[in-house]
């Protein structure tokens, strides 16, 4: 049986400057800007199941609060004051503390700021600032690196690379391609000194260095297998000997897809002549600057985080034995890399980042 007709809802326009104002102002709690949504949704006409879906939650969720504004108004999506005792901290004193945290700088110079900072500029206590950023997901003390490809065919490239993941052509193999270059071989000054019963192992944070090498790595994303080859220098001459040893060790009724990045190295004359002579091979190059698209970055992270993180070699032969060892071991039951986003996902989601961003004001 169909449940209930919701209530339908009106909004004047005063309502809905007020709710779509609540969903930009960057100091409004998340309850407050779920409540907002909701209710704009349901005033297009949406029933609860289709508004529950969209935003992710409940439809007892989308009744409630369908229900409390058709009540109380805007009034009935602002919580009501608890039972206890009073609160020390007014809203507008937590939205100040949180505009300032956004917006201004230390007066001290220093770079970002601290409980303590902050506690002493609002006026409030330290654990009282902790709080509000803890609500709020305001985390001063940390910074992440980022960098937009600006390359003019990003989109094409995006869809170009997404595109041969999720729908690989029939009768070929795909290999995501890239170098590791300058992977070093280094000695500890001192012996690492092993795992114990509530000590960690320990190395010393100094070494001594032993030389370089480069790895040459082709990841197949169906199997998750590895073609490497180490080089102790990096150019397109050793690009060339990879490539022969791809197609040496790939079966020759098999077209060859490669996802490789815009390396100059990738792209001379003498690697065009060759690719001309050999045309079962097709190169897909991602954007400038999107290394994450091409999938052999998370196998060389597993390199890097399985092996070479701890370990410790006195020279470059010994080097390259252990991870030649280490390959092998990783090829006898290799695991493959799912890629599920699309193109268009990708491309939603850095749309909005980008919008985000701009509208902030920053």
């Amino acid at each position: 049986m169909p449940g209930p007709k919701p209530l339908s809802l009106e909004l004047s326009e005063r309502e809905r400057r007020v709710l779509r104002g609540w969903l930009r102002k960057r100091t409004a709690s998340q309850a407050l800007v779920l409540r907002a949504r909701i209710v704009l949704a349901c005033a297009e006409g949406r029933p609860n199941a289709q508004v529950a879906q969209e935003l992710g939650i409940s439809r007892e969720t989308v009744r409630k609060w369908r229900s409390r504004f058709a009540s109380d108004r805007l009034e009935g999506l602002v919580d009501a004051p608890r039972s206890g005792a009073p609160r020390q901290i007014t809203d507008e004193q937590v939205e100040s503390l949180v505009a300032r945290t956004l917006d201004q700088a230390p007066p001290s110079g220093d770079s970002h700021w601290s409980t303590r900072s902050m506690a002493q500029a609002a006026g409030m206590s330290q654990s009282a600032v902790a709080r509000i950023w803890r609500a709020f997901g305001l985390k001063p003390h940390i910074v992440q690196t980022w960098k937009l490809s600006t390359d003019p065919q990003f989109v094409t490239k995006v869809r170009d690379v997404v595109g041969i993941y999720l729908s690989p052509p029939e009768n070929a193999l795909v290999l995501a391609v890239d170098e590791k270059s300058q992977i070093q071989a280094l000695d500890r000054t001192q012996p690492v000194l092993p795992l114990a019963p509530t000590t960690p192992a320990r190395m010393t944070h100094d070494y001594v260095r032993h030389g370089t090498t480069s790895l040459f790595a082709a990841l197949d994303i169906a199997s998750g297998s590895v073609i490497a080859q180490h080089y102790r220098r990096h150019r397109h001459q050793e690009f060339l000997r990879f490539l022969k040893t791809i197609d040496a060790a790939v079966p020759k009724d098999l077209d060859l897809h490669l996802v490789l990045d815009n390396y100059a190295t990738h792209k001379t004359e003498a690697v065009k002549k060759w690719l001309l002579r050999h045309p079962r091979f097709h190169l897909h190059f991602t954007p400038t600057s999107a290394s994450w698209l091409n999938l052999v970055e998370r196998w060389f992270a597993e390199l890097t985080c399985r092996k070479l993180r701890r370990s410790a070699h006195r020279s470059v032969v010994e080097l390259e034995r252990d991870i030649r060892g280490w390959i092998n071991e990783w090829n006898k039951n290799p695991k493959p890399f799912m890629w599920t986003k699309t193109a268009d996902e990708i491309l939603d989601t850095l749309a909005a980042y980008c919008t985000r961003t701009n509208d902030s004001g920053h």
